[in-house]
């Protein structure tokens, strides 16, 4: 038996009182304290009566939700990067270091050649650096967004104070695309990708920002980085960059002013993809123990609020489209052959077309018809599972942006919206699949994919793009930038 139609049910009464029978619908949300300093998705209440009448049995889904943590470790489980069996210092034999993970042992890839290796401990950043609100969550969950997601459908128009302040938007931003462009100047032949993480890394502390993806949903790392058939969120690893590789570096930001800058961008002869991350699916254990208190009268409730839990756990079906992150170039390294260099200039023409768009009136869903028809040139297709979003003082946030044919996104762009465009450019079918690490994005018959990104703010007149290098202000076609 499953729970997941339940969970289905549930998501769709997420606006109504959650004590049984109520049946009001919320208009000032009171959200129970408990299960969001757990981790759980926020329970509403239409008010206090209500809250406390039903306490007493609320409070069992709070039991269910530590023993389900403490069966894998505690709250510590939930921080490391992937599941156990994947981590090794960085001075272990390179025999260890470029071992398998646990998961990769048994699994069925879709490349030819591309395997994990293991990753390093998590990076810790000093205390002073301003978090955001999912940073130090057991869970990596941003309430924030959560919030966001549940009562608002508009939006957000953000004015000069918040763009042109000392840490506003534009500071994210130029961060971010500060930050990238040492990454990529990084890449070669040989460096590891836990290098480039790194690098990252430091260089995020030396300008007092905060790697966006750190912790975001439990992503294990400051930085996605992307190889060859991988279409995003790829973990940082010990395996070494070879020549012939495509690499995508995908790079956030978050500064002391509470603004995310994104950025990716695709090169050839070296690549770097930087990709926002999906969810990391929690390990349910195949037995519960419960405790005699936690049975009888309340069975009923315990299976609607179990059903809400469930679906916070396989949480990726909700999340999936939220990852990318608003920064990120691919780059060629090395011999790159023929097939991969059109895919990346390809990749940068459906970023580039798809800008020439961005203006007020512009139908957000209508970029994807522009993106599909400049791949479809070229013999490539459109990942359809992963798509462009809202950006500034939430990560993520309206409006989606697809990036495929006949989407059905909603919204007009207006003066002050800002947003990434990020597609994923595969040289094969659009299909995609996640590799056992529950975050690795690949393309379902293991060829390459590519990815260009840019975070834009619509103007009066059009486009600014504000993750761009300060001698390119529209996006032009240079290879020797695209090469390593």
């Amino acid at each position: 038996m499953t729970l997941e139609p339940i969970a289905r049910a549930i998501a769709s009464m997420a606006r109504e009182c959650a004590t049984p029978g109520c049946g009001k619908v919320v208009e000032k949300p009171l959200a129970c304290p408990t299960c969001v300093k757990i981790g759980l998705p926020p329970t509403y209440f239409c008010g206090q009566t209500c809250f406390k009448s039903n306490w007493k049995n609320h409070k069992g889904i709070h039991k269910i939700a530590r023993q389900l943590i403490d069966a894998q470790g505690g709250d510590d489980a939930h921080r490391k990067a992937p599941p156990d069996g994947v981590t090794c210092e960085p001075d272990a034999p390179p025999e260890v270091r470029l071992g398998l993970p646990t998961w990769a042992k048994s699994y069925t890839f879709t490349g030819p050649t591309l395997r994990p290796a293991l990753v390093s401990p998590k990076r810790i950043l000093p205390s002073h650096i301003r978090r955001p609100d999912y940073a130090d969550h057991v869970a990596g969950a941003s309430m924030t967004e959560q919030r966001d997601r549940a009562t608002n459908n508009a939006i957000r128009v953000y004015g000069s104070d918040e763009l042109d302040g000392d840490y506003g938007l534009r500071h994210a931003c130029a961060m971010g695309r500060e930050v990238l462009d040492i990454a990529g100047n990084a890449l070669r032949v040989g460096v590891t990708t836990d290098e480039i993480d790194r690098i990252v890394h430091e260089a995020c502390i030396e300008r007092d920002v905060y790697p966006s993806p750190l912790n975001y949903y439990n992503f294990p790392k400051s930085v996605c980085t992307s190889v060859n058939e991988v279409i995003c969120h790829g973990i940082p690893d010990y395996r070494e960059i070879e020549d012939g590789d495509i690499v995508n570096i995908d790079v956030t930001v978050f500064n002391k002013g509470g603004y995310h800058g994104d950025l990716n961008g695709t090169f050839v002869e070296i690549t770097y993809h930087f990709l926002h991350c999906s969810c990391k699916r929690w390990a349910v254990p195949p037995i519960l123990v419960l405790d005699k208190s936690i049975a009888g009268a309340w069975l009923a409730y315990l299976v609607h609020e179990l059903g809400r839990f469930v679906s916070f756990l396989t949480c990726r079906s909700f999340l999936s489209f939220l990852f990318c992150f608003c920064s990120a170039e691919t780059f060629c390294v090395g011999k790159v052959d023929e097939d991969g260099q059109l895919l990346v200039k390809t990749a940068f023409d459906c970023l580039a077309n798809a800008l020439a768009m961005v203006k007020p009136g512009t139908l957000y869903r209508d970029l994807g018809s522009t993106i599909h028809r400049t791949a479809v040139k070229s013999g490539c297709a459109v990942n359809r599972t992963y798509c462009g979003h809202g950006i500034g003082s939430l990560f993520h946030t309206a409006p989606n942006v697809p990036h495929y044919h006949k989407n059905k996104a909603k919204g007009i762009m207006k003066p002050g919206h800002v947003f990434t465009v990020e597609p994923m450019i595969n040289l094969g079918t659009f299909q995609d699949k996640t590799w056992g690490d529950n975050w690795t994005a690949v393309t379902a018959d293991g060829k390459r994919s590519a990815q260009f990104e840019h975070t834009v703010l619509v103007t009066a007149t059009g486009c600014e793009i504000l993750t761009a290098r300060d001698s390119e202000p529209v996006m032009e076609w240079k290879q020797e930038l695209n090469h390593r």
